[in-house]
């Protein structure tokens, strides 16, 4: 039997990690930017947050056309507008166009997540999938980590306009490898017949039918399972965002790093939040059956890992910037194997894969709704008070509430039938295609 399937894998992995490194290139760049515009820490705060105000909006819409038209076509002109916009921040002439630039770039990264939603329950079996969305989510962290070296040289070598321009070159000759080679399995001509038979064979009955009824928005938000997953998401991506953001310009002014030793201390934390996100993901798989998964199981790792996270509360008490950088790399790979694991809890849980794509844009858009104010709120804070520490304190606080909503919550099936906190709200009319219980990923 082949694993031809492993180049869904290394596809998305890739995509993933471009999709940060177009993200961390403005952070490695910050110090070049505020210098030759004269941007303050709350302005670059701001700055920071703006790819985040409109990418929040479309992640539900986003989903929703994933839903309708498949991943394929939405991902590709997603994919084509955020590089393009990551080239054209590299013409920025000030503030104003910098700001332009990176809420473009927003809107086009908002069909990645609720495209791999829906490339889950078309193209992996219910005993591989918080692998594969570890896998997946690690290039989440992997993207920084060779972004925080290579873009530091770049700069270095040739100046920040430089490193956007390359980012989004990047991002194309990703879209070239996309409209190539994927296609749902029943159409991938590249795919061995026994291996297409096996993935047809786990999947759910709904899954090949985009076009399937879904569930209302309203049913999906009132589903108790959904909103704790939103939640512990906000949690888990305020600290991610925190890092992400600011974390080389913690290196570079508070431990007075030069930029390249910055970028490398950058890497050592996200490297490790790569291996250990893909080691507890291949852990909760292992640990669980179809039943248990489809029960919220798998909660209770994701719990573990948010309270893994929190071991960032200490970083205030240590000036080692050996242990610090030892507690950045739990409290990243904690946040990372959550995000992964919350991804997998909603194909876990969903009622009907025609609600795939929305339900992976809700999951998202409650984690970048906070995302939104971590770049901000840290800006404020340093600005205030000429350190991160308090930056770190609020990071590990919300860690603590998403493990709590984690645990709490996600225990029920999220849909048609969902327990609700709004008992009265009607069902969504017309057909949903509901899986019976034993059958639930």
């Amino acid at each position: 039997m082949t694993r031809r399937r492993i180049w869904i894998y290394v596809l998305m992995f890739a995509l993933a990690t471009i999709n940060y490194v177009d993200r961390v290139v403005l952070s490695v760049s910050a110090t070049s930017i505020t210098r030759e515009f004269g941007i303050t820490p709350v302005e670059l705060g701001y700055l920071f947050s703006s790819f985040l105000w409109l990418y929040v909006v479309c992640l539900v819409p986003m989903g929703m056309l994933v839903d309708r038209f498949g991943s394929r076509a939405v991902n590709a002109a997603g994919i084509g507008l955020w590089s393009a916009a990551t080239a054209l921040t590299g013409l920025a002439s000030g503030l104003g166009g910098l700001i332009v630039a990176r809420i473009a770039m927003g809107i086009g990264e908002s069909t990645t997540y609720p495209a791999a939603g829906r490339v889950i329950r078309e193209w992996i079996p219910r005993s591989e999938r918080a692998l594969f969305a570890a896998i997946f989510n690690a290039g989440a962290y992997f993207g920084p980590a060779i972004g925080g070296i290579a873009l530091a040289w770049l700069v270095e070598a040739a100046g920040w306009r430089a490193a956007f321009l390359a980012c989004g070159a990047a991002g194309f000759v990703w879209l070239a490898a996309w409209l190539v080679w994927y296609r749902r399995p029943e159409a991938a001509g590249w795919l061995d017949p026994r291996e297409r038979d096996l993935i047809l064979g786990e999947r759910e009955p709904d899954a090949a039918a985009p076009a399937a009824t879904p569930s209302s928005l309203g049913r999906l938000l009132a589903s108790r399972a959904m909103l704790g997953l939103m939640l512990t998401q906000g949690c888990a991506v305020y600290t991610q965002y925190l890092f992400l953001t600011w974390l080389p310009n913690y290196f570079q002014t508070e431990r007075g790093m030069p930029m390249l030793k910055s970028g490398a201390m950058m890497a050592i934390p996200y490297l490790g939040a790569v291996v250990l996100t893909t080691l507890v993901g291949r852990f909760s798989d292992a640990r669980l059956d179809a039943a248990a998964a489809a029960s919220g199981e798998r909660r209770r790792v994701a719990a573990l890992a948010m309270l893994a996270g929190a071991v960032i509360l200490l970083a205030p008490m240590t000036s080692s910037v050996p242990l610090v950088l030892l507690l950045i790399m739990v409290a990243l790979g904690g946040v990372a194997s959550t995000v992964a694991l919350n991804i997998a809890l909603v194909g876990d849980l969903i009622a009907s894969s025609a609600d795939a794509g929305r339900a992976t844009g809700l999951l998202i858009l409650g984690g970048n709704i906070f995302g939104i104010l971590a770049p901000i709120v840290t800006g404020y804070v340093v600005q205030a008070t000429g350190s991160f520490d308090a930056a770190f304190l609020v990071a590990g606080g919300l860690l603590l509430i998403g493990a709590a909503s984690v645990f709490l919550l996600a225990r029920h099936p999220i849909g048609a039938h969902s327990p609700s906190l709004c008992p009265s709200l009607p069902a969504n009319p017309g057909p949903v295609h509901v899986l019976p219980a034993a059958e639930r990923p």
